[in-house]
């Protein structure tokens, strides 16, 4: 209970607004996907989530006793013009940088805030012209994400909406361990980190999957040290692991060889060594 109010001061203390999170399926873990290999192949979609606004920060919030007598829980979802123009410029500028083409995910139909979302987006839209833009509403994009999850490139969305989709990609994917986050402010600084949190439940075991952690320090070579080189080197040491035959047991399949934690994390050193 203690651990989610402390992490939102932290991204709201340092302005960390922009939570760029990659959904990307290695080759080699098409099949450790729940979905079938013609249907996530080739994935490389980016979610991009507000991450200092909206339903998690609103005020009022809490738990109230009615006239009544009886107990209600109550939060309140609230998004500014700034908040929304600070995340879709953010996303349309890693549209530009990637297949131009932005989806911006919303309740419109339903919540006069992402009435408001949409509109903003739509209006920020006009500025990046090379970037086609369309909405979706959330419902409908996370049944996409699992019919046909490839018609997607960048998915802007807000806290709640991208707290949701960005688990339901990481399966897609094959395993929530393999998925980095960057959580940026307007000068690109940040804090990276996988999307799976701490697992209180396997600590001590050494049965973790290192590669979200160790692919969130090349999302940070990229994004804050805007050092491609070397996060193109990280990344390609973990597709060699990969190549190794080597799987967690979070991605294990039939004739895989099953390491620990710590084996996975050397089996990237070992190829990162043999590329330098």
């Amino acid at each position: 209970m203690l651990f989610q109010p402390y992490l939102f001061l932290l991204r709201s203390t340092l302005n960390l607004f922009s939570n760029l999170r990659p959904a990307i399926l290695y080759p080699q873990l098409a099949d450790a996907s729940t979905l079938k290999p013609e249907i996530v192949s080739g994935l490389d979609l980016m979610i991009v989530r507000e991450l200092t606004g909206g339903i998690y920060f609103g005020q009022p919030r809490g738990v109230r006793v009615l006239e009544n007598g009886e107990r209600q829980g109550f939060n309140t979802a609230t998004y500014t013009e700034s908040e929304i123009r600070r995340i879709a410029h953010s996303a349309f500028k890693i549209a530009q940088k990637r297949n131009k083409k932005l989806c911006s995910v919303d309740k419109a139909n339903v919540l006069e805030c992402t009435e408001f979302w949409r509109e903003i987006v739509t209006e920020v839209g006009k500025e990046y012209p090379d970037v086609a833009l369309s909405h979706m509403y959330v419902d409908n994009a996370a049944m996409q994400l699992v019919r046909a999850p490839k018609q997607f490139d960048v998915i802007l969305t807000s806290n709640l909406f991208g707290d949701v989709l960005s688990d339901c990609a990481s399966m897609l994917t094959g395993s929530i361990g393999m998925l980095p986050s960057a959580s940026l402010n307007e000068t690109g600084k940040g804090m990276y980190e996988p999307i799976h949190g701490s697992a209180p439940d396997i600590a001590g075991k050494n049965i973790a999957n290192p590669l979200a952690t160790i692919l969130s320090a090349a999302m940070m070579l990229r994004y804050t040290f805007n050092n491609e080189v070397a996060a193109a080197r990280i990344e390609q040491a973990v597709n060699d692991a990969l190549d190794a035959n080597v799987r967690t047991v979070d991605i294990y399949s039939e004739g895989m060889t099953k390491v620990s934690c710590s084996e996975m994390g050397d089996a990237v050193v070992t190829a990162l060594k043999n590329r330098s």
